[in-house]
């Protein structure tokens, strides 16, 4: 049996971690903000799609599953009580975590080929951020009717985790762009001028 080679090197493990940290601070920061709503206000959002943007698809999307994880083993890196812990799993809100993943592998998908023009930052994340909303307002929907008990139509699901939010979730999508857009640059010039002092 052939042993499978696993192609990821140590700054790419930095990488992950760096935006796997981002997403459990930026976690940690809003509790305090988050009160009796239902689904908190968050900074993820813009974490997911930035880790797309920049790490690419797989490792964006690596990034926020392992944040995931660590809150599932029991880690205090979640927005909402309990924090962490595989019960979270029941919590109505966890659907728009496992849309992060998603998001983050989308929105690099939308760049892998053409990371040049603005326009495709904003493209890449106005898709990432669809595919939270899709992913999130279903699992809100299904854990609110089915085990908690709490009769909600669509109507109802919307008014809780769509209505309240999407506008400033389409702003933090536009500052992220900005920002991914900034920092592949300036990272694709680091490179350009690495290779040419070694010729």
């Amino acid at each position: 049996m052939m042993n499978r080679k696993i192609d990821i090197s140590s700054k790419d493990i930095t990488r992950v971690s760096l935006f796997t940290a981002l997403a459990a601070v930026s976690a940690v920061i809003v509790r305090l903000g988050t009160g009796t709503m239902l689904v908190p206000f968050s900074l993820l959002p813009m974490i997911s799609l930035l880790s797309g943007m920049i790490l690419g698809p797989r490792l964006g999307a690596i990034s926020m599953l392992v944040y995931i994880l660590l809150g599932l083993i029991g880690i205090p890196v979640f927005a909402s009580p309990p924090y962490g812990g595989f019960i979270y799993i029941l919590k109505p809100t966890f659907g728009f975590l496992l849309g992060f993943i998603l998001a983050s592998w989308l929105s690099g998908k939308v760049l892998e080929k053409n990371k040049g023009l603005l326009k495709n930052y904003f493209l890449a994340s106005f898709i990432g951020l669809l595919a939270i909303y899709l992913v999130g307002l279903p699992y809100l929907y299904i854990i609110l009717n089915l085990y908690l008990g709490k009769s909600t139509d669509i109507t109802g699901v919307l008014r809780l985790g769509f209505f309240p939010f999407i506008i400033p979730d389409i702003i933090k999508s536009a500052i992220s762009s900005i920002f991914a857009k900034v920092i592949v640059s300036r990272l694709e010039n680091t490179y350009v001028k690495r290779f040419q002092s070694l010729q």
